[in-house]
């Protein structure tokens, strides 16, 4: 005899949306917006603690680049998060940030940010529309799984089960678990046995064995303008110096080039090109005007132009040999080698990969063997670099997963007779 479900909806109750980031208040606004009554359930003690540290940042919103560019930048999980964003795109963010009033503007890289530049105006008009639409929010009410079909819930006084017309889950990722995100969501789905990889850091810093010297003068320094390459991966953008190795928007979208190299050999090898404008034979005939009786390094400095931190990375590198030409000094130049010896953890890392599997779910992100659960956001299995196209995804798949409750709700619903 097959056991029922984990999950048993109950019609009597709401939907309950478990996680008060930007999926779960996404896909709150929605489904109180089309009249259902909503409880939004948050283990912290106030919501969307990851939205408003972004924020400190300028809370970059999605990016202003053309649809089609989009798919680029979420790799395998491409075809699936584009429809997600055919349902909820660039432009119907900015829209719904202009209705609450934190008008968007987009910068000289493309990113799109609140013209306030943190997240804080836009979460409180957020909650006070959620407020508006009877939206209840609940804080320290941790889901701990299911009960006799119901959710489950440990709060301040106890134990609760909570029945639910539906449930959304939006716990998030596994990245900043001190905000809020600690992988639990995945953890019970899985006891449920619905598949998922585990959480692995994404966009976050790579290690790199610096020597004591080139911390102590340079860690906190940008490499601005460069190229980063690994394998056949190669991105523009600039790079942070730090004590361990490197951050940065290009590093970071260096990630899912990085994990397998470093999962099959241990190790990676990363070429910083310090002048991507400029071609080898450029550099080597400056090269080869600097007078020979200076030191190779004063003739690369003058010649490539280097700050002093481009100068010490190039000693970081294996050297050259004695008697090697400015053509392989201009090169060396154009692909500084260094090895990367592995990534920074959840604990440090912007997002996380891994999560429930998507194959596990209908379009509607409701998980296929539990009618009427939902899932969505960094919970689910997808990653994207940073530049506006990780919040922008969030947010859509949240308006996904509201749409497929309501249009499984509606086929559950008995038909009415014709008069």
């Amino acid at each position: 005899m097959t056991p029922p479900p984990a999950f048993q909806p109950d019609p009597s109750g709401p939907v309950v949306v478990i996680g008060a980031g930007p999926a779960g208040l996404m896909a709150a606004e929605r489904l109180s917006g089309a009249g259902l009554t909503v409880a939004v359930h948050e283990r912290m003690p106030s919501p969307a603690r990851k939205f408003l540290m972004a924020g400190r940042g300028g809370l970059n919103l999605t990016h202003s680049e053309p649809l089609d560019r989009f798919p680029a930048r979420y790799g395998e999980a491409a075809p699936a998060v584009m429809d997600w964003l055919g349902r909820f795109g660039p432009q119907d963010l900015r829209d719904w940030a202009d209705g609450l009033g934190a008008d968007t503007f987009i910068g000289s890289s493309g990113r799109v940010f609140p013209r306030a530049m943190k997240a804080s105006p836009l979460l409180r008009a957020w909650l006070q529309r959620l407020r508006d639409q009877g939206v209840t929010l609940n804080t320290g009410s941790r889901w701990i799984g299911f009960e006799r079909g119901a959710p489950l819930f440990d709060q301040a006084g106890g134990r609760r089960r909570l029945p639910a017309r539906a449930v959304v889950i939006a716990t998030g990722g596994a990245s900043w678990p001190r905000l809020g995100s600690d992988g639990q969501g995945r953890d019970v789905l899985t006891g449920l046995g619905v598949p998922g990889p585990a959480f692995r850091p994404a966009n976050v810093g790579l290690c790199v064995d610096w020597s004591p010297e080139f911390v102590a003068t340079h860690a906190g320094q940008p490499l601005k303008a460069v190229a980063l390459t690994v394998g056949r991966h190669r991105v523009r953008g600039e790079a942070m110096v730090t004590r361990y190795g490197l951050e940065g928007g290009a590093v970071y979208a260096l990630g899912p080039a990085l994990h397998p190299a470093l999962e099959s050999a241990g190790g990676a090898r990363l070429y910083i090109d310090l002048r991507p404008s400029e071609t080898a034979e450029a550099i080597a005939a400056r090269l080869a005007r600097t007078p020979a009786s200076q030191s190779r390094a004063n003739r690369l400095r003058r010649a490539a132009r280097l700050r002093p931190v481009e100068a010490a990375l190039l000693r970081q590198a294996p050297p050259l040999p004695a008697g090697a030409d400015d053509r392989a000094l201009a090169e060396r130049v154009k692909g500084v080698p260094l090895g990367v010896t592995g990534l920074q953890g959840l604990e440090r890392a912007i997002s996380s990969a891994g999560g429930i599997d998507r194959a596990a779910l209908t379009t509607g992100l409701m998980v296929a063997d539990h009618p009427g659960l939902f899932a969505a956001g960094e919970l689910l299995d997808w990653e994207a670099p940073t530049g506006g196209y990780l919040l922008q995804a969030v947010m859509a798949s949240g308006v996904v997963a509201a749409d497929g409750v309501l249009d499984w709700i509606a086929a559950a619903a008995p038909a009415r007779e014709a008069p």
